[in-house]
């Protein structure tokens, strides 16, 4: 991977985010927009543009990279989850919040930050990859990342989980790509034009989210500080250690780091606020993990290159 090209990706995304966080403390935008725009994504937004992201034709080189992101995705995921709940204890941190840390933790902004980033920097085969690894981070978004809140299981969140529009998008997608199922162009055309809009309208929502938070407050607050400190060093390089013990050391290895070296999800917001928890402190948490991951980031980039 060309450095350049990356840190200039990258000094696009923080413009953008930089656009966002200016609309919100100007209030040209504001929370009943903003969640209207995050719907839009998650249901309609994100899902073309991982389906578009496939080749129209099946490639067996192209399809080594899918399969090696979905299996690299198994093993981050198992591995980040195991370690949240042995780093994220009631000793260390108390109260409910420690569910909070725990998805901070193992979910980071894959889909609002980690689309633009991958795409734009890695080509063709490393957006195999993160298709590959964006079905599995769903798949325990929508399922342990849900428990970490209600922490229940029911019939309801099964096929909650199976019938995401994210997920539906990458399955639907693989199947056309593997068997070269023939679609009309018009079809993909309008899907293609449809996912064009996702990467500068997910990075405006981050920014307005991070116009929305009390920074004076959030500076005293060690616990969000910890919490993310801890999820943009240890994630990445826990991600590193295990996927090299595994034998991953190619492109798929390098898209993982990167993800997991991302600020926490957005989402983490959203979902405190819909199951009940503090949403407050959750958005200052993603407003932390952001702004120190702007110095983390180009640091990790740096070291595995």
């Amino acid at each position: 991977m060309d450095l350049g090209i990356f840190y200039t990706r990258l000094g696009v995304i923080i413009l953008v985010v930089a656009l966002g966080f200016f609309l919100g403390k100007k209030r040209i935008l504001n929370n009943k927009v903003n969640l209207v725009f995050v719907n839009l994504l998650l249901s309609v937004l994100m899902p073309a543009s991982l389906f578009s992201a496939f080749p129209a034709e099946f490639d067996q080189n192209t399809f080594f990279y899918f399969l090696r992101g979905f299996t690299s995705g198994v093993i981050v995921l198992t591995s980040v989850i195991i370690i949240s709940k042995l780093v994220f204890t009631p000793r260390v941190i108390k109260g409910e919040f420690r569910y909070s840390a725990q998805f901070a933790f193992i979910f980071n902004n894959a889909t609002f930050l980690g689309y633009p980033l991958i795409s734009s920097t890695f080509g063709a085969d490393g957006m195999m990859a993160y298709l590959g690894f964006i079905i599995v981070f769903n798949l325990a978004l929508f399922s342990y990342g849900v428990w970490l809140f209600e922490r229940k299981v029911n019939l309801k969140l099964f096929f909650r989980t199976i019938t995401n529009p994210n997920i539906l998008a990458v399955i639907i997608g693989a199947l056309i790509f593997i068997f070269s199922l023939p679609a009309p162009e018009f079809i993909t055309a309008s899907i293609g034009s449809i996912a064009g809009a996702t990467t500068p309208l997910a990075l405006i929502c981050v920014g307005f989210m991070l116009s929305q938070a009390d920074l004076k407050k959030v500076f005293k607050k060690r616990k969000l500080f910890i919490t993310a400190a801890l999820q943009l060093t240890l994630g990445p390089l826990a991600t590193y250690l295990v996927l090299t013990a595994f034998g991953f050391t190619g492109i798929e290895r390098t898209v993982c780091v990167i993800l997991q070296a991302l600020p926490t999800a957005t989402s983490l917001a959203l979902f405190a606020k819909k199951y009940g928890s503090d949403d407050r402190e959750a958005s200052e948490l993603v407003a932390i993990s952001t702004l120190i991951s702007v110095i983390t980031l180009p640091i990790v980039v740096a070291l595995i290159f």
